[in-house]
């Protein structure tokens, strides 16, 4: 078929498989401006591939249900677990076998452990580093989650778990030890340093 229906289906599914590249290595949910910049395709033809992937991903175009879905959160949109598979992936993160976190990684948790509820990119501007692989990895272990998405940008807000807690051997946070001030600045960061050895410590017990 060559009609100009047929065409535009073309360009929505071409659209919609630049889309699902993009939204596969996003950390936070992206808005549909950014998302057309990303893909160069004009906003309303990204909405379309956005209706069209969303119907797909919940079995409404006859396929199966997907275990994962496209959800608008903060007025953009990400990749989710679906909700009643939230449990499954927690066990199978939860039962790989552990590792030792790197300096990298113990510096970001201490960080977020101090700072949180707190952004990645404040994070990197504390560390001066770019941490998107660190907080991925954290995530993974389960020992940070994302809080919520800030309402105006987006931005996803990362504290740590009880599972940091129990690794620590800690009731609360508030048994940390004191950092004053909170690293507010680049010469606090070396303590995170000091901080993160403990962290290491109290993990791998």
């Amino acid at each position: 078929m060559t009609d100009d229906a047929s065409t535009n289906r073309l360009d929505t599914t071409d659209v919609a498989r630049r889309l699902e590249a993009i939204l596969l290595i996003v950390e936070e949910p992206q808005s549909l401006v950014s998302l057309a910049a990303a893909v160069g395709a004009p906003v309303p033809a990204v909405r379309q591939a956005i209706e069209s992937l969303v119907d797909d991903y919940d079995g409404k175009s006859g396929g199966p249900v997907r275990g994962f879905e496209l959800r608008e959160v903060g007025g953009g949109w990400r990749l989710y677990v679906r909700e009643e598979l939230d449990d499954l992936v927690s066990e199978f993160v939860g039962g790989q076998a552990p590792s030792r976190l790197s300096q990298a990684a113990l510096e970001t948790l201490a960080v977020i452990a101090y700072k949180q509820p707190v952004t990645r990119s404040q994070v990197a501007s504390i560390r001066a580093v770019n941490v998107d692989s660190v907080v991925r990895t954290l995530l993974a272990r389960g020992l940070i989650t994302e809080l919520f998405a800030d309402a105006e940008t987006g931005a996803i807000n990362y504290g740590t778990t009880d599972a940091l807690l129990v690794h620590l051997g800690i009731n609360s946070l508030d048994e940390l030890p004191h950092i004053s001030p909170l690293l507010d600045g680049a010469d606090e960061v070396s303590r995170a340093d000091e901080v993160g050895g403990g962290l290491d410590e109290g993990i791998r017990r």
